[in-house]
């Protein structure tokens, strides 16, 4: 094998010498791969396990416990109960906890806190764990090191009560010196450990440290042991391999604890799968203190490259032996014998090379295409990460099993483990500084933090830079400060990127997305943005699979990577509950499980869960076919593949916390839409008419590991068919297709002329992909272009009346009379604070500040005669989109006990309602069917709504419709809203900008929980206006504003009121200032004032004490609600 070596000495450290009675802290591990670090070969005994029983001593507390390590303080019984006075680690929501709902549970016999599991013991301070350690006559005159593998988290050592040193990572093992402060024989060693966030702030909410997830635990849960070197040894080795040459590039960090250069023989060896591929030695003067040989070492071609479908590993052995040297220049003081001069260092590392190039992620010089999920560190059992390779390994063979590649290590860098099971399974890693320096910090202001996150990626890149699964690197999640922390974060990301080749640097999870990004992670392309709302793609359009974020990407200079993708909900499973059997426990699930029993319908606990999670796979499976669809796109990471049981209690996982499937989908589903080779086919839309032509545009994103060859098959089948009957089918010859891209196939066409009822198809596309066939298949319905419908007055073949009306009066009258009666409910008058949407709840409603929408699609019985000519399943689809979109979800808490809704809408739970969207009762001598969807506004252009009508009325017509109870006419009364004199005058309201789900229109909704917003993102320079059209002119006294309720920011302080004239020019009527309170503000104007349109203008303060009358202030602004004031003569007589 032919090999050559290159070295270079370099020693920064040689002039230091080790301080006596001062321990010193390593910043950097030994060992990088395979831990011991410096595995001296002698025969002394050169580790000692630490791990048995400590005593604690709590901070303020003179009395000891005795608690088993590794472990955490709660493991062993020692901790405080939690309660209604508990200070967590993490930001909550008080104006929820403060709700009257939650008064039983903020006692402290029946404490059950809503927003994040539970720990069963707390504590959060310092404590000190104590014991005595025996060190062995033979480890005198050798180097001793004390590693503490995942404390938490700040540390302080003391031998014999003199403190050595102490440690800040959160991500890397501390690691101390204890050479000069052991004897041989017994000493006595303390570990103080603060579990706090008072001396360094990463922030309240990062994973690293926040109740949200794995909780504030107090302990140390890794390997702690004591480890004996030679005073000259390999201190780590950092591998750097150079895939086009074919050379490993050795950093070689060298420790002389000696005080004269020491003459050494280096021996290198790499090996893969037992091959040797290159060995060589050289001889180097050490130097003291530490220094770094770099050696370059040609391996030949005989190496395999690592990646996801290949993961070879390398093996890469340095010795640093004892070389001949006179004797005058040793140090009788630290003279050893020969046999015990021998250092060897021994790990792994993956020859591969991570590259951004031309918007491109490249892995050895193929592109590639991230699927990951985010992980938070959710732990449920021990609140704590693990530290064993096992426990990863079946974590990284879960995503696998679901098609993903990637994880994002959301404000938390995992242990060693984690990065030897990606490693050998070809899994790749983003990981982060364990700060999400957000609410309690910021970057770039001074704070500890800002030095702290600079040691702590050194520490990170040191220990773990060897690990191939480590490709990506992150400052942290979704930073504050200038410029969303732009401003700091540029020259740490230009730092890091000088120093380090292994990884791909970026600033920040979420943004800001800044020049110096090697890549960026953002949630522009996604669904739904945070604050969308109503507004988002799912909600407000058509549902179809062409979207794509082309345009986005194209715009950018480096590779995008979607961020934090999904965080659409599913119902609590509460038979999840008896799986808590460790440290944390569901009480955020049983206050749920309470409401929903206090509101009847938690014998419907199951169905909700199953009808949310399948329409919740649905929306996923969008979500992921949105992103393969986008060509030269990075990747996404999903939030999340499991629940996230905090910030209020997120279920938008398919898998639970404990990496278990939910009952409602298994891996071989998900794997259809997420997989290296995944068909796609490009639908215009979902519905069809039976004249129209149905069309799609079939792709293949490739990103598997070679060529694709065979053909491409093509089927639609009608699922509503028994048989599954085979409508038309085709196949394309496919022509060796390359790895790494987004391939156009072909285009389907089918005229729809000869389907004779409502029907749902399924179109399946399937590719092969080596020796395995992928299938994906998507839902279309085809629907007859004219639905037949019945007239509002007819005679139904039983002889029974129909009585088709809006009417609340006239459809109370007609069942009086012994009619059969659909009552078609206009969705505006429903009076709901239940927002229906299409899509299921984003993240959750208690953490979004009760963002729409607060429904998790529809429940029904699909053979429930009502539905027999509207094909369905028994849980949302598609098709439902035209119908949920003009729709309200009526509450039906005043109605009798049992009473069961035809088509029901799974309500948001953390306030359950017994929501419909239609039911049917017996009310008087008739019968009545009751709906809040708009089947009026251009039914004839909305297919599915007109086929959902004509089978309501088809149905009754029939001898089905028989309902079981009876409701009176205050029953239905109590549907409707009563409308204030506003809302009953205005026509339309406009405003000069609006934040999207932060509209105009909600300034009249009569709810101080919604505002409307001016445009943040992009912001909008003023002038910021709102703008009321009346249906008629009226006479106006005044206007009461009512501030936004939660904070300041935004409020207006300086207004203008002004009124449109008949020429249409603006007068102005009144101005002034308001106070900065939340309370309403009633402005009178000097006279009454006839006007149809009616303007309030924010007059907003520059830097110069002027207003913004020119229009450069910066300045954003909001209303809550907007009220015009009329006079009491004109009021009483339009009510």
């Amino acid at each position: 094998m032919s090999f050559f070596m290159r070295v270079l000495i370099s020693n920064p450290l040689a002039s230091l010498v080790r301080v006596p009675c001062i321990g010193t802290l390593f910043l950097s591990l030994c060992c990088l791969v395979s831990p011991p670090a410096c595995h001296a070969q002698s025969p002394t005994r050169d580790v000692i396990d630490l791990s048995e029983t400590w005593s604690v001593r709590l901070a303020d507390s003179p009395q000891l416990h005795d608690v088993r390590l590794p472990g955490a303080l709660r493991d062993s019984g020692v901790g405080m109960t939690p309660g209604p006075e508990t200070k967590w680690i993490a930001s909550s929501r008080d104006d929820i906890w403060d709700r009257p709902e939650y008064r039983p549970y903020r006692t402290d016999e029946n404490f059950k806190f809503p927003f994040w599991l539970q720990p069963n013991l707390h504590y959060v301070g310092k404590a000190t764990y104590l014991r005595e350690i025996s060190v062995p006559d033979d480890w005198s005159g050798r180097r001793v090191v004390l590693t503490l593998e995942r404390p938490h988290w700040l540390t302080k050592v003391m031998v014999d009560g003199e403190q050595v040193g102490q440690g800040e990572s959160l991500g890397v093992a501390h690691r101390f010196d204890l050479t000069e402060h052991l004897h041989p024989g017994t000493n006595q060693l303390a570990i103080e450990v603060d579990n706090s966030i008072d001396v360094i702030d990463v922030g309240i909410n990062s994973h690293s440290v926040s109740e949200h997830t794995q909780s504030a635990w107090h302990g140390i849960v890794g390997a702690i042991e004591l480890t004996s070197h030679p005073l000259v040894c390999v201190e780590r080795v950092d591998v750097h391999p150079d895939v086009k040459e074919s050379i490993v590039r050795a950093e070689i960090v060298l420790s002389n604890s000696l005080p004269n250069a020491e003459a050494r023989k280096i021996v290198m060896r790499v090996a893969q799968d037992g091959r040797t591929l290159a060995t060589h030695q050289t001889t180097v003067e050490v130097a003291p203190g530490q220094s770094t040989v770099r050696a370059d070492v040609h391996v030949g071609s005989g190496v395999s490259l690592w990646d996801e479908f290949d993961p070879n590993l390398c093996e890469l052995s340095v010795t640093l032996q004892q070389a001949t040297r006179s004797a005058a220049t040793r140090s009788s003081q630290f003279e050893s014998s020969t046999s015990d001069t021998s250092s060897e260092w021994k790990g792994r590392f993956g020859f591969r090379e991570i590259v951004s190039r031309d918007g491109r992620l490249l892995l050895n010089g193929h592109p590639i295409f991230l699927r990951g999920t985010l992980e938070c560190c959710i732990f449920p059992l021990t609140g704590y990460p693990p530290t064993d390779e096992s426990a990863w390994r079946r974590i990284i063979g879960i995503c696998k099993e679901h098609g993903l590649n990637h994880m994002r290590f959301h404000s938390w860098c995992p242990p060693e483990a984690a990065f030897v099971a990606a490693d050998e399974l070809g899994f790749y890693f983003q990981v982060e500084c364990s700060t999400w320096p957000n609410k309690s910090v910021a970057l770039g202001r001074g704070y500890p933090i800002d030095n702290w996150i600079y040691r702590e990626a050194d520490r990170m890149l040191a220990q773990y830079g060897n690990h191939p699964s480590f490709v990506l690197l992150c400052a942290g999640n979704e930073p504050a400060g200038e410029a969303n922390g732009g401003k700091f974060l540029s020259p740490w990301v230009e730092h890091y990127k000088q120093l380090e080749d292994r990884v791909l640097v970026t600033s920040g999870g979420g943004w800001p997305m800044i020049a110096a990004n090697e890549y960026h992670v953002t949630p522009r392309p996604r669904i739904q943005q945070w604050g969308q709302q109503l507004s988002s793609r799912i909600n407000s359009r058509a549902p179809e699979t062409v979207t794509d974020y082309d345009d986005f990407v194209g715009q950018q200079n480096v590779p995008v990577v979607a961020h934090e993708i999904g965080q659409w909900c599913a119902y609590p499973n509460f038979d999840e509950i008896v799986k808590y059997t460790g440290a944390l426990k569901p009480k955020n699930f049983e206050v749920f499980r309470d409401f929903l029993e206090n509101a009847g319908m938690l014998d419907q606990a199951q169905d909700f869960l199953m009808a949310s999670g399948r329409w919740q796979v649905a929306t996923y499976k969008e979500e992921v076919e949105s992103a393969l669809r986008t060509r030269h796109f990075g990747g996404f990471q999903l939030l999340d593949m499991r629940d996230f049981p905090g910030q209020g209690t997120a279920l938008v996982g398919v898998l639970d916390p404990f990496w278990d499937p939910k009952p409602y989908l298994n891996p071989g589903e998900f794997r259809k839409f997420c997989g290296p080779v995944i068909p796609l086919a490009r639908m215009p839309k979902r519905v069809w008419k039976q004249s129209e032509t149905f069309t799609a545009d079939v792709d293949v994103s490739h990103f598997g590991n070679a060529p694709l060859n065979g053909n491409v098959a093509w089927r639609i089948r009608d699922a509503s068919a028994s048989g599954d009957d085979v409508i038309a089918s085709g196949q394309w010859t496919l022509d060796g297709q390359t790895p790494g891209d987004l391939y156009s196939i072909g285009e389907i066409s089918l005229p729809l002329k000869k389907i004779p009822t409502a029907c749902k198809w399924v179109l399946e596309i399937t590719v092969p992909d080596g020796d395995q066939l992928v299938t994906n298949d998507w839902d279309f319905w085809v629907y007859p272009s004219d639905a037949k419908t019945v007239r509002d007055h007819e005679t139904a073949g039983n002889g029974s009346r129909l009585t088709i009306t809006e009417n609340v009066s006239d459809a109370v009258a007609a069942a009086e009379r012994g009619e059969r009666v659909l009552l078609t409910l206009a969705p505006d008058m429903i009076d709901t604070d239940a927002q229906i949407g299409m899509s299921p709840i984003f993240w959750n409603w208690a953490w979004t500040s009760g963002q729409a929408p607060h429904t998790m699609g529809i429940l029904c019985d699909p053979d429930h005669a009502c539905l027999e000519g509207f094909p369905t399943e028994f849980h949302s689809n598609w098709q439902w989109w035209d119908v949920i979109s003009k729709s309200a979800a009526m509450p039906l808490d005043n109605f009798p006990a049992g009473f069961q809704p035809l088509i029901q809408v799974v309500p948001n739970w953390f306030i359950p309602q017994k929501l419909a969207l239609a039911w049917e009762a017996k009310m008087g001598e008739g019968r009545i069917l009751v709906t809040s969807i708009d089947f009026s506004s251009d039914i004839g252009e909305r297919p599915a709504a007109q086929q959902l009508f004509a089978s309501l009325q088809r149905y009754l017509s029939s001898d089905d419709f028989d309902p079981v109870h009876r409701v009176t006419e205050e029953q239905i009364e109590s549907l409707m809203r009563e409308l204030s004199e506003t809302q009953l005058a205005v026509e339309n309201i406009q405003a000069s900008s609006m934040q999207s789900g932060y509209e105009s229109s909600l300034v009249i909704d009569g709810d101080l929980e919604t505002m409307w917003h001016t445009q943040w993102d992009p912001r909008v320079k003023p002038p910021h206006w709102l703008e009321l059209t009346l249906h008629d002119p009226r006479l106006i006294e005044g206007v009461i504003v009512t501030p936004r309720q939660d904070r300041q920011p935004t409020r207006i302080r300086g207004y203008e009121v002004l009124v449109c004239d008949e020429y249409g020019m603006w007068q102005s009527v009144v101005s002034g200032e308001f106070d900065l309170s939340e309370k309403p503000k009633e402005v009178r104007f000097p006279n009454p004032v006839n006007a149809k349109r009616i303007r309030l203008r924010a007059i907003l303060p520059t830097s110069d004490g002027q207003d913004d009358r020119d229009g450069q202030s910066p300045h954003l602004a909001s209303v809550a609600e907007l009220q015009l004031v009329f006079p009491a003569h004109a009021t009483a007589q339009s009510q």
